[in-house]
């Protein structure tokens, strides 16, 4: 059902391959309560780390998309898919990875970046 990811792509591989496993979504290939490979399965089918797997289904959990049920596997949630928050995310993704890499070209190092992103997000927690 999943692609290997295109490793010169210059897109991360874990970004490739949310993106098939919401595509599969929100075109009804999967649909709710249908499980997901395993962890191990689809890292050993795609070729790829375990932890990219886990990775990106903690993600789409948090989202909302998924639901990991331990020692059951990982499950299409029965509440739908929400592409009006996929979008919103897939834009603020966008938005986020423009404005690193300007920040990286003015010679912010990575730390510096995450630094600066977490102060903004604790200053807007407290308001």
């Amino acid at each position: 059902m999943f692609t290997r990811p295109h490793l010169n792509s210059g897109i991360p591989i874990y970004v490739q391959l949310k993106e098939q496993i919401m595509h599969a979504i929100e075109k009804g290939a999967l649909k709710k309560n249908d499980q997901l490979p395993s962890v191990r399965t689809l890292a050993e089918q795609l070729v790829i780390n375990p932890n990219t797997v886990i990775k990106i289904y903690r993600e789409l959990e948090m989202e909302g998309i998924i639901e990991i049920r331990h020692g059951s596997g990982a499950f299409v949630t029965s509440t739908g898919f929400d592409k009006s928050k996929s979008n919103k995310i897939r834009q603020g993704t966008t938005a986020i990875e423009k404005i690193v890499h300007q920040l990286l070209n003015k010679g912010l190092h990575p730390d510096e970046i995450r630094r600066i992103l977490e102060s903004i997000l604790q200053q807007k927690e407290k308001k």
